[in-house]
Order: structure tokens, then C-alpha cells, then sequence
């Protein structure tokens, strides 16, 4: 079965990601287009350096094309925050980007853009598995006939416009006055191009690693998290740059790294550009998070008079809730973000643009900042534990997250026992317990992965431990 998650579908490569169901997905996508009198538009396909994303992208475009429908296609492999500007800015129905995010190198996957460049919502993607599971022929013209009739069109030059919305935004003369040395780990994905230019652009002296094409990703997780920044961690302080950067394979997750060495994490990330755009940059506003993102966040939006709103895991109900409220930012702990007035999906080459300025308006670290930050709000420490999730065992906590929406009391026997209790809990996604003294703890089965996630954020990591500990003991029995 084709089933579509909060990042899109993705799948085993040989296993279920491969030419038969992407040609399935392109079909149920052309039906759709086809039945809604959507094919006045082009669909805009991108990919990334994953294996195989550039053939399932050609594969994709096949599929729409014998179908009637036009297609744009890439020369080269692009981030996904692009092709959600393309999409916005051009006014498509749609966009598709081959894409397996950050999930390991064996994986590949697709995700769907809409009007607007949003993340395809539920309605869509529920509609394309339906479509995939009784889908009959699939039509197919290849690319070279589709070329000669002009049916598909590769973009030459992507980037110019969504690098230019980014530069016109940033206050691009403070970069340039105080000129940082940055070091980029692209994490051999697809937005060395646009990280460069923006910062040449800006004058900055940019070094970089792990900037090659490689299908394995050096054989490390293409996710910039603590452990896999480590190296990058060594090499910032070694070579005594200002500030390290890395971002995920496709270009939506952001991870930093200060002069010290010391890692910025996503929550940390989230915070701090949120004080500087309320603060230096004067954007007022409420903001956004989800569900498993810090409450440090509500703690400052306080202080600032403003209010945090807090959605279920998915950036698609943080765009459309920073819509809803106006918001200057929406973000999740982890490591994606947009900021008001840009796209509605992730994007870690506009975050860490924004980063780099303000480094450059403030004068001050990253580190030094977020001290300063906690000591005025109260120091939060989030702690994560995944573990292997099968099918049958997600769906039994599913089940029992869905009663728990309908009635908390009834399923109380089938959750763990907290010392001391929850004052409160919370069953939209997942199952979070909210305490007293603002800590919580959430459990949930990945949208992206086989896997079951808990994160607990407290005062001190015992505390956060001790939540995470009760659940495990639970998982356990």
C-alpha cells in the first residue's frame, strides 16, 4: 500500500520505492488533475541527489505527460523549498519533489505541493492513496517524445527567483559589514547552489564540507543533528569560524553549530530568531510550534507580549495556522522553520540566512544569546528516545490515542503511571501529558518513519529522563 505521512511517501528503495509504484502515484496524480480541470497549469517537478530521485523524477514526468498534463522539470537536483517557492510564485496547482528528506540512504520518497506551495494537505494525500489502490492502466509517453511535442520543459535557471526573494529580505549590508567566515556541511544534498550564492553574495567567506554528490551520504543520517554535526563541530573550532552550518538533504532542515563548537539545537534555533525578529527586526506577532517543540518558546512569546500557538506534528498546520493568526514564525523541534511573508513549508537556506544576520545585527554568539534567553525564562531541557515501531503495534496506540480523544478517562489503564501526575493531556496526535511546572512529555508514531517517538522537556534532563523512563518501562510490559 502507498501511504502518504507528515513528510510525504517514502519507502524502501528496491522494496516498495521503485519504477511500478511511482508510476502508480504519478497516475492518481494525473486522474486528480484531470477530474478537478486542473491541467491548465504545468506541474513543476524537483529532486534531489538521493539514488535514483533523478530517474523517478523523469519516470513522474512520463506518467503526466501522456496523461496531458504539462510538465516542468529540473536540469539539476534543487532543495524542496524550492520548488514550493516555484509553485507559490508561479501560481501552479502543483509541485512534486523526489525526496526522502532525512531519512536514511536506502529510502527515497515523493512529496506533494499545492496551490500556494503548501505541503499537500490530508484531503489530497488520503485522495492519491485512494486513487493508487484502484488504479488500473498506467499511460506512459517517454521523455524523449514528451521533449519533441513540447510537453515537458526543463527549467534552466530555478533558483533566480527564489534566491532573489531571500536576498531581498535580508538586511544583506549588515552581512556584508561584519563579513563572517562560515563553514557549511551540505551533507551531500541539494543546497550547496543556493547556500553559496547567498552568501558570496553576501561577502561572507564560505567554506565547505561533504559538498560532493554521494548516495550514501558519507554513511551517516543526512539529518543535522547533534551527532552527525560533530565533525563540523571540530572543524568550526579548529578553524576558528564564526558560526557552522548543516542542512539536511533536501533543504528544510537547519542545525548550527557555534564558534565554541557548542550545537544550537532545533528548539534553541526556534527561540532565538524569533526574539530577533520580534526584537531587532520588529515583526510583531504571535508564533508557532507544534506539539513537540519547547515551551521556551510560549515562556518568551509571554515576555513579549505576544501569544504561542500549538498545532499537531505536520508543517502543513504550521503554515496554515501562521496564516490564520499572522504569525511572525512557525517552526518544529526538528529543525524546520518559515518566517512570515515566505513560503509555507521548511526552509533552512532562508532560516540560516536569517541566522547569519542576526550574528551580524546583534554582535552577539548564538550561545551567548540563548543564555541570556534562559537566565530571563527558565532553562528547558528536552531529552528524545526513539525505538522500532511495528505496523501492528502502531496501530494499537493509535487505537487507544484515538479513544483517549474521545474520552481521556476510559483509557487510563492503558497508559503510563506518572509521579507526580499529569494535570492535563492531550490526544489530537499522539498522547501528551502536560505537568504543573510546564514540563511535558509526548508520545507518537513517526509520520516519517517505522519508528515510536517520545520527547520530554523539564527543568533539569533528570526530570525530562525520568518522563521518557516512565514511558520505555510502560513500552516495555
Amino acid at each position: 500500500m502507498i501511504k502518504f505521512g507528515t513528510g510525504g511517501w517514502r519507502a524502501e528503495i528496491g522494496k516498495d520505492f521503485h519504477m511500478t509504484n511511482i508510476q502508480i502515484i504519478g497516475q492518481a496524480l494525473a486522474d486528480r488533475i484531470n477530474e478537478l480541470d486542473e491541467a491548465d497549469k504545468p506541474v513543476v517537478i524537483g529532486y534531489d541527489r538521493r539514488f535514483l530521485s533523478d530517474t523517478a523524477a523523469k519516470w513522474l514526468a512520463e506518467v503526466l505527460c501522456a496523461n496531458g498534463i504539462h510538465v516542468w522539470i529540473m536540469h539539476r537536483s534543487v532543495p524542496t523549498p524550492m520548488v514550493m517557492h516555484m509553485v507559490k510564485k508561479q501560481g501552479l496547482h502543483y509541485g512534486m519533489e523526489v525526496t526522502a528528506s532525512h531519512n536514511p540512504s536506502n529510502y527515497n520518497g515523493i512529496k506533494i505541493v499545492v496551490d500556494e506551495g503548501r505541503d499537500a494537505p490530508v484531503d489530497v494525500t488520503e485522495n492519491i492513496e485512494r486513487r493508487c489502490s484502484i488504479t488500473g492502466n498506467v499511460h506512459v509517453m517517454p521523455i524523449e517524445k514528451a521533449l519533441e511535442s513540447g510537453m515537458v520543459t526543463y527549467v534552466e535557471n530555478p533558483f533566480n527567483d527564489f534566491l532573489d526573494d531571500i536576498l531581498g529580505i535580508l538586511d544583506v549590508q549588515a552581512i556584508r559589514d561584519r563579513g563572517p567566515r562560515l563553514l557549511f556541511d551540505s551533507m551531500h544534498g541539494s543546497s550547496t547552489y543556493p547556500f553559496n550564492v547567498i552568501f558570496y553574495t553576501c561577502r561572507c567567506t564560505v567554506d565547505q564540507i561533504n559538498a560532493n554528490k554521494d548516495a550514501y551520504f558519507g554513511g551517516k543520517m543526512p539529518a543535522p543533528t547533534e551527532l552527525t554535526l560533530k565533525p563540523l563541530a571540530e572543524q568550526v573550532v579548529a578553524g576558528g569560524y564564526d558560526l557552522g552550518m548543516g542542512i539536511d538533504g533536501d533543504g528544510d532542515r537547519l542545525g548550527v553549530i557555534d564558534c565554541n563548537g557548542d550545537y544550537i539545537s532545533a528548539n534553541d534555533i526556534l527561540v532565538l530568531l524569533y526574539y530577533y525578529l520580534h526584537e531587532y527586526k520588529g515583526w510583531k506577532g504571535p508564533v508557532v510550534r507544534n506539539l513537540a517543540t519547547t515551551h521556551l518558546l510560549d515562556r518568551v512569546a509571554e515576555g513579549l507580549g505576544e501569544k504561542c500557538y500549538e498545532v499537531p506534528v505536520g508543517f502543513k498546520h504550521i503554515s496554515s495556522k501562521i496564516d490564520e493568526v499572522d504569525a511572525v514564525l512557525g517552526g518544529e523541534s526538528s529543525g524546520g522553520l518559515t518566517v512570515r511573508g515566505h513560503i509555507h513549508g521548511k526552509d533552512s537556506i532562508y532560516a540560516a540566512a536569517l541566522f547569519v544576520e542576526m550574528l551580524c545585527k546583534t554582535g552577539k554568539t548564538p550561545g551567548a544569546m540563548i543564555k541570556e534567553l534562559r537566565e530571563k525564562y527558565g532553562d528547558r531541557v528536552m531529552v528524545e528516545y526513539n525505538v522500532p515501531l511495528s505496523e501492528d503495534r502502531k496501530q494499537e496506540l493509535l487505537r487507544v490515542f484515538a479513544n483517549g480523544l474521545e474520552d481521556p478517562e476510559s483509557i487510563r489503564d492503558q497508559l503510563p503511571v506518572f509521579e507526580p501526575t499529569y494535570c492535563r493531556a492531550n490526544f489530537i496526535d499522539g498522547c501528551k501529558f502536560y505537568f504543573d511546572d510546564d514540563s511535558f512529555v509526548i508520545c507518537r508514531p513517526s509520520g516519517t518513519e517505522p519508528l515510536l517517538r517520545v520527547f520530554a522537556e523539564a527543568p533539569t534532563r533528570e526530570q525530562a529522563q525520568g518522563y521518557i523512563d516512565t514511558w520505555k518501562k510502560f513500552l516495555a510490559k
